[in-house]
């Protein structure tokens, strides 16, 4: 097989499974890390519940987990069904504010020196990534109709 050939069939097949692989990659880690936090095994808890104490401490922490739990299984599914990703891209732009938070309001847990990050650090400095994947999925939307 020509070198060329396969280059353009290589691409052919990236651009086919690129949109499925990007939904069910969201869906997988916005639901599996939710649900994390939902029964109470999250590695993350303990950096959420600082976060909490800093910002919106009116509810208790249990509860505001729960739902933040929720909130991001509730993301993962809307990516997964077709015409919803005009809800769960908002949902997670949110999501991702509040997930930034403690680069800069605790930057203790986040940074060990400048411009070097904690594994916490690294954990949220990750979500560029997924940030970059919902702007890929928005890219290939069709345009709302005119009424």
């Amino acid at each position: 097989m020509n070198i060329r050939i396969f280059d353009k069939e290589l691409i052919h097949f990236f651009r086919r499974v690129s949109m499925p692989l990007a939904r069910i990659g969201l869906f997988v880690i916005f639901f599996w890390f939710g649900l994390l936090k939902v029964i109470g095994l999250s590695p993350a808890t303990a950096l959420v519940q600082d976060l909490f104490v800093n910002t919106i401490p009116f509810m208790p922490f249990p509860t505001f987990l729960i739902l933040f739990g929720l909130f991001e299984m509730l993301i993962g599914v809307l990516f997964l069904i077709s015409g919803l990703e005009r809800l769960a891209i908002p949902l997670l732009f949110i999501h991702m504010i509040t997930t930034l938070m403690p680069l800069v309001l605790i930057p203790q847990e986040t940074w060990s020196a400048m411009f070097v990050p904690t594994l916490e650090g690294q954990y949220i400095i990750k979500n560029l990534a997924l940030i970059a994947t919902a702007v890929g999925i928005a890219s290939h939307l069709h345009p709302l109709p005119r009424r």
